[in-house]
């Protein structure tokens, strides 16, 4: 009697502490068209201490994202990560984007951009890799809304490219 109870706490406390170690790997990416304004806003977002990681070991030195220690290189770190990992074409064409600014929120950091003079919008291509050479479960949740639906894709390192049309 006393091994079985010993069984069942074991497998209890190894059930509970198994399940706190284990950690979700996401980002999420907002895409909108904004038709009066020609453009597409994009809000990028990940948890702070997933991309300092992998930004660390990327540049083989410590980066800190949120913090006294930050630094402007940091940014541009983070700034170019992002531009390399995710990767837009409209209609087609392969799109650059302009970096608007970042957001701290709690534990994730928020990168706003935007493609500028979008006259339409009837398909879109995202490849969204990051943070896929740091986590093998990572996933990117990408939602795209136009005035008209709202579509979404969920990628993942073996698939991290999707196509929606409009």
């Amino acid at each position: 009697m006393k091994f079985f109870k010993f069984f069942i706490l074991s497998i209890t406390v190894f059930a509970v502490t198994g399940a706190a170690i284990h950690k979700f790997y996401a980002s999420t990416t907002r895409i909108e068209y904004v038709p009066q304004e020609q453009s597409v806003q994009i809000i990028t977002e990940m948890f702070t201490d997933d991309i300092q990681q992998a930004l660390s070991e990327r540049n083989l030195r410590d980066v800190h994202l949120d913090s006294k220690k930050q630094t402007q290189e940091d940014i541009l770190l983070l700034q170019d990560y992002v531009f390399k990992k995710l990767i837009i074409f409209v209609n087609g064409t392969k799109q650059g984007y302009d970096y608007i600014g970042l957001q701290y929120d709690i534990d994730r950091v928020k990168l706003y951009l935007e493609i500028t003079n979008v006259s339409s919008f009837e398909q879109v291509e995202i490849e969204n890799k990051i943070l896929f050479d740091a986590f093998e479960d990572q996933q990117n949740i990408i939602h795209v809304t136009t005035p008209e639906s709202r579509r979404s894709l969920v990628l993942d390192k073996e698939n991290p490219k999707g196509l929606l049309k409009f």
